[in-house]
């Protein structure tokens, strides 16, 4: 969804007096527990010392069918549907006046104005304020759990803003993920946040499907594991951690997002193997107590409607102990896109008997209500249902203390914790270590800033700043764009020289995917001028990719070349075989409709957070080696998808007698560096039989002239199976910092599960066999190898 960036707005005076307007005498000093119910006397569920379950069961008992129904959907915030940025007197005749399980994006700087949301303690206190009338307002005193969006930094208006997740997974860094999830928690929580909508476990597969940026990348391995440490991040904070889109959601038919989502081509064994597996490992393993419910069927069913997979995979297998949200207009699909279901009250009964808790949308909460409680007064939603899906509500809200420490308590630290500076640094560190080198020929990176000469830096990403934002980041950032950070770093002296060359896409766009149009005048003559601009220069940085016109929520395409005229561009400027750095700044990975070995050096950038600039400064000048290995492969022509990583036998033969192409322009776990790594000594120790382990351990040695980052990955192959397996799963990886000269030695540990798969059956079992063992630069590049038998 676009939202319209606004302007800051000085917070009035008088809406200031609002924080403090519904206050009711304060609770006696020596009562050390809240009286929600306002009768006086510690019930069972206001007495933190009662197990919760316990005080689950007391509250439940206590709640009529209107506070029921109200902790069973969201109420949007200021701007989204909101009116209000605090309490006012009608809230008293609202829906809301008997409570709601969640608040989401409330006072965010997201839509319409900035008030509340900067000076962050001003926000802290408006949402103390919220709180208070919730639970001094409504009759049982139910406390609210706030909500916003944090895939790459909190949602909230100059929050630390954070490399994209596909950036992230480039990083192969669990410590780095794990901390931006710490980071990410901790400003919530001053904020008066307590829940976060991240990370997104997302499989993706398909680079044609737009929110590919939004995810650490193909390989379920990696994406569960970063995943697990950003969730573990997140909720030793104290905040929810809600993982999202479950399930199957980011393979829909072509690719195709927006108004599709629709009808995801995946076999049972491939559900579970690649695109289910990151849950797993985050409800059995991280503990997520949230989780997001996407729009997606699969195999006819909406997942949103499924029992099988909201409750006999979600809750019985995986263990999930929190409770679930629909992805917004999610639970209306049912009967508005998919048509199985005939109005509000039917969809409310197939999505509350699947598993769904909370119902989410940016409308009137009232409307769901009026068709959630028309199906339990007609008896078509059971009473039962409705009380085990608030308890699962309710239970969260106890575990996470909001019925113990329901405010923020001291209001001034959020102006000390959010966007402090040891955030900051640690964004700029993310986005050195997304950064990807690709190509360079000749080592004609790093470049002596020195010595570059006259400078041209061309092309529409160059000063582009707008598209370097999130919807699903912090608001209202501020970017250093890439020439910007190119030009800090060049000396006084040097002459820079600039044209956009082109806009990002072309006035036929997206048609101009599928079919040439002639240049327009104003066109030719924008690619002249950087030509004749690059001809006058001796080093060229073309700063090329997306925008928020070609990737992102609903930007799928059909094809993965530069958008609009970029790559003509890029063909007139390669031709003149001059110095010159390919910068991509994006959100996929791209092809190349000619040969791209004539570009000097190319880095991927993916989207790099408010560091964007200096990083890629960093890396381009030699302050920063670039460790970056790709978290999905670059395919050579978007006719080879579905090819991905991890893939089966044969799946991409190279045969002469085929009319194909094979193989991968870069693959996975791909990247260069400055310096050479040297891998030696592999010894395994086979402890399966006693200790259900494999150990293995080598050395790496950095041998070149530099320090830097190198990312070890193991592959285990099955070499022979009752099932085909994929050629090569990623098993373990590690980033590690070497200086030169330096060695160390890396220890990976292969438990059972790491060599099972599913049999004909679909049960899990490790078959008895050979396996090998694969440590690799990179899934094509094998450094060492060895076997074990089973």
């Amino acid at each position: 969804m676009q939202i319209k960036k606004t302007a800051l707005i000085v917070l009035v005076p008088f809406l200031t007096v609002f924080i403090f307007a519904f206050s009711r005498k304060p609770e006696p000093a020596n009562r050390k527990w809240i009286d929600f119910n306002k009768n006086g006397k510690l019930d069972v569920y206001e007495d933190k010392t009662q197990p919760i379950e316990k005080r689950v069961a007391d509250l439940l008992k206590r709640m009529t069918v209107e506070e029921k129904t109200c902790q069973l959907t969201t109420l949007y915030g200021y701007g989204a549907f909101l009116k209000d940025r605090q309490p006012t007197p009608s809230w008293k005749d609202s829906v809301w006046k008997d409570g709601i399980a969640n608040i989401d994006e409330q006072l965010t700087g997201l839509r319409k104005d900035t008030v509340f949301a900067f000076p962050y303690s001003s926000h802290a206190s408006a949402i103390n304020t919220i709180q208070r009338w919730f639970i001094e307002k409504t009759r049982l005193g139910i406390p609210v759990d706030f909500t916003t969006e944090g895939i790459r930094g909190l949602n909230h208006m100059k929050a630390t803003y954070f490399p994209a997740q596909l950036a992230q997974g480039s990083s192969f860094n669990r410590q780095l993920v794990r901390q931006i999830g710490q980071v990410t928690a901790r400003e919530a929580k001053a904020l008066g946040y307590t829940n976060v909508y991240s990370p997104i476990l997302d499989v993706s597969s398909d680079p044609r499907w737009g929110r590919m940026e939004e995810t650490y990348g193909c390989d379920p391995f990696l994406v569960s594991q970063l995943g697990k440490q950003n969730i573990l991040g997140i909720q030793e904070n104290g905040i929810i951690s809600t993982v999202k889109h479950f399930a199957v959601y980011s393979i829909p038919v072509g690719g195709r997002d927006g108004g599709v989502r629709t009808d995801p081509h995946v076999a049972p064994r491939e559900m579970w193997n690649l695109y289910l597996e990151p849950f797993r490992v985050a409800f059995q393993e991280a503990h997520a107590k949230g989780v997001m419910a996407s729009y997606n069927d699969y195999d006819g069913q909406p997942i949103i409607a499924s029992r099988y997979f909201l409750t006999d995979i979600l809750r019985k297998q995986f263990g999930f102990k929190g409770y679930v949200t629909s992805d917004s207009h999610a639970l209306e699909d049912l009967f508005a896109k998919h048509h199985v279901a005939k109005d509000t009250a039917d969809a409310a009964r197939m999505a509350l008997a699947a598993g769904l808790n909370v119902r989410t949308e940016f409308k009137n909460p009232a409307d769901y209500l009026r068709g959630l409680r028309r199906g339990i007064k007609n008896g078509s939603i059971a009473m039962s249902v409705v009380n085990q899906r608030v308890a699962e509500v309710l239970r969260v809200k106890f575990e996470i203390g909001l019925f113990d420490r329901p405010y923020v308590e001291d209001t001034q630290a959020a102006d000390r914790a959010v966007h402090h500076n040891e955030a900051k640094k640690l964004a700029l560190q993310a986005a050195r270590e997304g950064i990807v080198l690709l190509e360079n020929q000749n080592k004609i990176l790093p470049l002596d800033a020195a010595k570059t000469g006259t400078v041209a830096i061309i092309g529409p990403n160059a000063k582009e700043h707008n598209s370097l934002l999130s919807r699903y980041g912090p608001t209202h950032a501020s970017v250093i764009t890439v020439f910007d950070g190119l030009k800090a770093a060049l000396p006084a002296g040097i002459k820079i020289n600039y044209a956009k060359g082109c806009d990002h896409i072309d006035k036929n766009f997206p048609e101009s995917d599928v079919q040439d149009f002639d240049l327009t005048k104003d066109e030719s003559d924008a690619i002249e001028e950087a030509v004749n601009l690059a001809k006058k220069s001796e080093t060229i940085f073309l700063v090329l990719g997306d925008n928020e016109n070609t990737i992102g929520e609903t930007k799928s395409r059909l094809t993965l070349k530069l958008p609009g005229r970029q790559e003509l561009l890029l063909k007139r400027i390669a031709a003149l075989k001059k110095p010159m750095v390919l910068l991509l700044v994006g959100g996929r990975p791209v092809t190349f409709g000619f040969d791209h070995k004539i570009i000097p050096a190319i880095i991927e950038t993916w989207y790099l957070g408010e560091y964007t600039g200096k990083a890629i400064a960093d890396v381009v000048f030699g302050n920063y080696n670039p460790g970056g290995k790709l978290s999905v492969p670059f395919p050579k022509s978007v006719g080879q998808i579905p090819l991905s990583f991890p893939m089966k036998p044969s799946a991409d033969a190279d045969s002469k007698e085929d009319a194909n192409v094979s193989g991968f322009l870069y693959p996975f776990g791909y990247g260069l560096s400055y310096t050479d790594f040297q891998y030696s000594d592999l010894k395994i120790v086979n402890a399966y039989q006693t200790e259900k382990k494999i150990k293995i351990s080598f050395k790496i040695k950095n041998t070149g002239s530099r320090a830097g980052d190198e990312v070890p990955q193991l592959y285990v192959q099955d070499e022979v199976s009752s099932i085909i397996t994929y050629s090569k799963n990623l098993r373990g990886f590690e980033r590690v910092h070497l200086d030169i000269g330096e060695s160390k030695t890396i220890s990976f540990i292969l438990n059972p599960r790491d060599l099972s798969l599913l049999d004909i059956n679909m049960k899990r079992v490790v078959e008895p066999g050979w396996f090998k063992v694969i440590i690799g630069s990179s899934s094509e590049n094998d450094r060492l190898s060895s076997r074990i038998k089973i």
